[in-house]
């Protein structure tokens, strides 16, 4: 199966559902409930910060001395997302949407100051989100966040 097909296997039962008249409950199912996972180009790219769509301002993350300095955690967020949080120095952390823009896969943590995505190899700059290597054409969305305390907190 094409992975890069242009019609995604969700669409394509959808389809056949919908032209064998399913009842209308398990076509419901089968709708779109608001999230991307990074399939369309404008909503994946781009650096400006968010806090709306990861959950709560003020809400903890993840303890800071979790996140290795050089490197960083991959953690959820409030409404069930993933979040990957950088540590960038003893007391600078970075964060982003941890949804691959190209393809949606979850990236892991940061390493040597790099955020690769093991579906496909995008590396990511853990100190900015931006593209080091592709296929992805579009950098990780920045999240803003800041130290407080002990903890890593949504701004």
């Amino acid at each position: 199966m094409n992975t890069e097909s242009l019609v995604s296997r969700r669409a394509a039962l959808c389809g056949i559902a919908v032209a064998l008249a399913v009842p209308s409950g398990l076509v419901t199912a089968c709708s779109s409930t608001g999230t991307s996972t990074g399939s369309s180009p404008t909503s994946a790219g781009g650096s400006e910060p968010t806090s709306g769509a990861a959950g709560s301002a003020g809400t903890a993350l993840v303890a800071l001395a979790d996140v290795p300095e050089g490197g960083g955690a991959v953690v959820d967020a409030p409404g069930g997302r993933k979040i990957v949080v950088a540590r960038i120095s003893a007391t600078e952390v970075k964060a982003y949407d941890a949804s691959c823009p190209h393809q949606g896969s979850v990236v892991a943590e940061p390493a040597g100051g790099t955020i690769t995505c093991p579906s496909h190899g995008s590396q990511f700059g853990a100190s900015d989100g931006s593209v080091k290597k592709g296929p992805a054409t579009s950098g990780l969305r920045a999240v803003a966040v800041k130290v407080d305390g002990d903890q890593v907190v949504l701004t």
